[in-house]
Order: C-alpha cells, then structure tokens, then sequence
C-alpha cells in the first residue's frame, strides 16, 4: 500500500467516523430513555397495584367490621339509621374499590376478593332481612355472627396473597 491510499483511507474512516458519532450517539441516548421511560411506567404499574391493593383491603376489612358491629346491635336490640348508613357507605366503598381493582390486578388476587366477598355479601343480605324483620328460617343475629367468622380466614389469605404479589416477606 502507499502512502496515497492509506491516507486515502484514513481520511474515509475519519468521515464516517465523524457522520456515524452523532447518529450512534443518538441511538444510545434514545435507547436509554426508552429503559428509563420502561422503568418510570413500572414502578407507576407497582404503585397503581399497590394502591389498589390498600384500598381493597381497607375496603374489605371496613365492611367486615361493620357487618359485625350491625350484627351486635340488631342482637341487641340497638341498631339505628346512623349504623344504617355507615354501614351502606362501607358497602358502596367495598364495591368500588373492587370495581377500580379489576383493572390493575391480577385475577388471583381477584378470585381471592370474591371469595371474601362471597361471605360477606351473604351477611349484609342477612343483616338487611333481620333489621326489616323479615329473617328466613334459622337466621338470626347470633347464627350470621356465626357465619361471619368464615370472612376472616379468607380476609388473611386475600391480604397474604397482596403481600406476596408486591414483594413483601415475613
């Protein structure tokens, strides 16, 4: 080779090399960004679970509480409009949060919140024939208390699978 051509072909890689920095450094730039921008809507994805997951447990334990305290006081005698309505406001929250958790989560954790809701939609039917007095055969305040503890169970399995789905170890 002479002199001529190497330098000839200096001069080309010094071309490309000066027209290829920018569009390769472009390239990495945009490549980063895209996994950042990956990372950024990950973590929102985990946070909206998250989020839901709170508000449905929240949701569940709320309703569960009332139901029981309604149950206390229809036994007793002592149920009022105010109970009443707490009571519904925990039910139109249960529902909704269920509603907005459809959207983020997987469906165990779905399947899990049906089986808690299963209980305690059949209690709140109970509570809502014993307060208008029109309870069917075998119910009764004491006997839906009863009945109610079957919430529980499912209530910690619903939080466990939560808990393990976002990570969290014991």
């Amino acid at each position: 080779m002479t002199a001529a051509v190497t330098a000839m072909i200096t001069a080309v890689v010094g071309v490309l090399g000066t027209l290829l920095a920018p569009a390769l450094s472009q390239r990495f730039t945009a490549r980063q960004r895209a996994e950042e921008a990956e990372v950024v809507e990950r973590r929102r994805m985990f946070e909206d679970r998250r989020a839901a997951y709170v508000a449905m447990n929240r949701a569940s334990r709320q309703f569960h509480t009332l139901l029981k305290d309604a149950l206390h006081r229809l036994r007793d005698g002592v149920y009022t409009d105010q109970e009443r309505g707490r009571l519904e406001e925990a039910r139109r929250e249960h529902r909704d949060h269920y509603a907005e958790a459809q959207m983020v989560v997987p469906e165990r954790i779905l399947q899990a919140s049906r089986a808690v809701n299963q209980v305690l939609a059949a209690i709140d039917a109970e509570v809502k024939r014993l307060d208008r007095g029109r309870a069917a055969d075998g119910e009764s305040a004491v006997q839906a208390l009863l009945d109610l503890k079957e919430a529980e169970p499912r209530l910690s399995e619903m939080r466990r699978l939560m808990r393990e789905d976002l990570g969290v170890d014991d």
